[in-house]
């Protein structure tokens, strides 16, 4: 994965394969392990083992910012690209929140459906806006570069 794009496709696909399979994110990160590793897979790592750690917290930060919908209703893509986008916004304060809304909002039209990137869009607009921090005193920020 030479870019940070690839690198978070790569996280989506991992996640996704998790949710529809129930098998551990260890073993997915083995089968979906890039023959060579570049600089981007640190990050990707870090992201993936963030979104899978939190993901219960970044669901309740979804649900604070979905009027009308139900969490269950949202589809899986959607979700997905939303909690890698949040677990970004929140923990990776070196990236621009603009270019992870960017990011999420191109896979979600890559990915999803027809009017994902309008709703992802809209949600993480909100989440920007909202402030109240929800890092964990057991995980602090990540300087990214790594």
């Amino acid at each position: 994965m030479k870019t940070r794009r690839a690198a978070r496709e790569w996280v989506m696909k991992a996640l996704y394969a998790k949710e529809i399979s129930g098998d551990s994110l260890e073993w997915i990160t083995e089968q979906l392990k890039p023959e060579t590793y570049d600089s981007q897979f640190g990050f990707a790592e870090d992201l993936l083992t963030r979104t899978d750690k939190h993901a219960d917290l970044l669901d309740q930060f979804i649900r604070s910012h979905v009027e009308k919908w139900e969490l269950e209703r949202i589809a899986v893509l959607d979700l997905i690209i939303l909690r890698i986008a949040i677990c970004e916004l929140r923990f990776f304060p070196d990236i621009p929140p603009k270019v992870t809304i960017n990011e999420a909002i191109e896979i979600a039209k890559k990915y999803s459906t027809a009017k994902s990137d309008k709703f992802v869009n809209g949600v993480l607009d909100a989440v920007l806006r909202d402030q109240t921090p929800i890092t964990s005193a057991d995980d602090e920020p990540s300087d990214s570069k790594t």
